[in-house]
């Protein structure tokens, strides 16, 4: 099991549970961290007994951002890690989940802050839950920067884009009711339980088939942005070989029989 100084990951039953590991940064993106969660993101895709993915933060808060004098790595802090990024100059963008998407679903628990690149990397993962107090914002052009951690292009696609561009323009904070309110969210919790209720939807995917929980996941990306008809078409490429699976019949035979399926992924 991998992990960095800034990175930590630990297994959760089927759950692989990456904890950003910067508290005294609120989090801040580093190069090391940007490496681990880089490495997190490929060992669940090539680990089988990983069913679901929960990203979270240490220390109240979840991501305050991109740290540029870190990244830089310009001191003794990430400097092992700068040939990673020479090897492969787009892994910055694979561990905020811009360049890549992660064919195990992925569950954000948030708490504390979540803005800039942290309201960023939540763009990329499929349920979010959030502690409420947590604040969300993209405070970029207020600092005469650029959100390019993917933004411009999908908060548009996932919230209407007059709340889309409201955030885009204005870099305020969001509350977690507001966040909820605008669909940037699944769920509001106590704070403190966020984890606790993301590792509860996890159990709940766990629990299902998961060669179809990734066949469901890559249909509803492959299809976002087809026409109905294509859409469709492409649904039952997808979906219908599911049908002829170990999994398949395992869960229908379980199903008749009134135990738990037990799914081996074939």
């Amino acid at each position: 099991m991998g992990g960095t100084e800034h990175l930590t990951v630990r297994r959760e039953n089927a759950t692989l549970v990456l904890t950003l590991n910067r508290p005294e940064a609120r989090n801040a993106l580093s190069l090391p961290m940007l490496v681990g969660l880089y490495d997190g993101w490929v060992e669940a895709d090539e680990d089988d007994a990983v069913r679901s993915i929960v990203l979270t933060g240490a220390g109240g808060a979840f991501c305050a951002g991109m740290d540029l004098k870190a990244l830089a790595g310009s001191g003794m802090e990430g400097e092992q890690y700068r040939h990673r990024l020479k090897a492969d100059p787009d892994l910055h963008w694979k561990a905020m989940l811009r360049h890549h998407r992660p064919r195990k679903p992925v569950i954000s628990a948030i708490e504390g802050y979540c803005v800039a690149g942290g309201t960023e990397i939540i763009q990329g993962t499929d349920i979010r839950v959030a502690g409420e107090s947590a604040t969300f914002g993209l405070f970029e052009v207020k600092r005469g920067l650029f959100p390019i951690g993917g933004s411009t292009v999908r908060l548009q696609r996932q919230i209407p884009r007059t709340h889309a561009l409201e955030m885009l323009l204005t870099g305020r904070p969001y509350t977690a009711q507001e966040a909820a309110a605008i669909g940037l969210i699944g769920h509001v919790v106590p704070d403190g339980t966020a984890l606790d209720k993301a590792l509860e939807i996890a159990e709940r995917i766990n629990a299902c088939g998961p060669l179809a929980v990734e066949a469901v996941k890559a249909s509803v990306y492959e299809t976002a942005e087809l026409t109905e008809t294509d859409g469709l078409a492409a649904e039952l490429k997808r979906g219908w070989p599911i049908f002829d699976t170990a999994d398949a019949k395992e869960g229908t035979r379980a199903f008749a029989e009134k135990r738990p399926p037990v799914y081996k992924r074939a």
